[in-house]
């Protein structure tokens, strides 16, 4: 069930004297599948690339977690984990005293509210804070919000959660929340004075063709002619409305690309190369830097997970859904 709902898993047991005694009850509000879950046992998990936004907020005990090559961190009660899409993600300890709820968040989801938000594309994927605190301010407001949602959506006398009337503004609530919430580079233009402020046609134009045609050699001589503003107009923009140059938002589009190939191909049939140069990379050696930078892994690592892991069955479980 948790492979279901959420994502696949391989679970090793660190208490073997003891089963795995799972209840787990899941509920989805359009793009955010909410899980109020614990084990029974400590354990580890380990999962393969989430492919969504992710937070874990504990209600009791505590998790060990790390995620690509981040340093190991700890959630608890008062520190939410906040996991990005990509990287191999690993929960090293999660005791048996651990009551969580996991909020997997739609990854396309997220991002275009964001976009809407600031009025201009943004890019993928948000580099969203790794840890909340939920201990003041927005991050106890936002945990709250997914609570009360939580309880009211899992109640068996079904709340306004799921109302059809209010689906719409709660999912909003939610993905404006976290947003608001967590620490990443676009929060200042979200919390500013009279609100975010969009960026100029010439910019979002720049991003419009970087998006349409990333695999083509496009120079900044090129795309400042296609906007009609001067190259160093175009680099101060690009700076000040998406928070890098224009070079570095290709190349993270390419590479974006890139690594979406390489979960999808038979690494039988294609190599690491072939991906590369399609994407516009002629240097590997950087191309696997600026990758393994990106995700957390290397290209390689993540073309031979391409058939997707091994699934453990939780036949120990004892689960309830509503």
């Amino acid at each position: 069930m948790l492979a279901r709902h959420f994502y696949s898993n391989f679970i090793d047991m660190l208490e073997p004297s003891r089963s795995l005694d799972t209840e787990l009850r899941v509920t989805q509000i359009g793009p955010v599948t909410i899980g109020d879950m614990r084990f029974g046992t400590d354990l580890k998990l380990r999962l393969s690339e989430l492919g969504a936004y992710h937070v874990d907020v504990l209600l009791s005990g505590r998790l060990d977690w790390q995620q690509g090559r981040d340093e190991p961190r700890v959630a608890t009660a008062t520190s939410a984990a906040v996991f990005q899409p990509a990287g191999d993600t690993v929960l090293h300890r999660l005791t048996g005293d651990c009551r969580l709820l996991a909020v997997k968040i739609d990854r396309e989801a997220l991002e275009t509210q964001l976009a809407r938000m600031l009025d201009t594309p943004v890019g993928s994927p948000i580099p969203l804070g790794r840890r909340l605190d939920l201990s003041q301010g927005p991050g106890r407001t936002w945990t709250n919000m997914v609570r009360v949602f939580a309880a009211d959506a899992l109640d068996e006398n079904r709340g306004l959660a799921q109302n059809p009337l209010l689906a719409e503004p709660v999912q909003e609530m939610l993905l404006r929340g976290l947003l608001l919430a967590s620490d990443h580079p676009y929060r200042d233009r979200l919390t500013t004075t009279g609100g975010p402020y969009p960026a100029p046609r010439a910019i979002r134009q720049a991003i419009d063709v970087l998006h349409s045609q990333p695999e083509q050699p496009i120079t900044i001589a090129k795309l400042a002619d296609i906007t009609r503003v001067s190259e160093r107009s175009l680099q101060a923009g690009f700076q000040r409305y998406v928070g890098i140059s224009p070079t570095a938002y290709l190349r993270q589009v390419r590479l974006d690309r890139a690594h979406e190939e390489l979960r999808q191909a038979d690494p039988d049939q294609v190599t690491v190369v072939d991906v590369a140069h399609r994407w516009g990379f002629r240097h590997l050696g950087r191309f696997a830097g600026a990758y393994r930078a990106r995700f957390g892994v290397s290209p390689s690592q993540t073309l031979n997970a391409a058939t997707g892991p091994r699934v453990i069955p939780e036949r120990t479980a004892t689960t309830t859904m509503t």
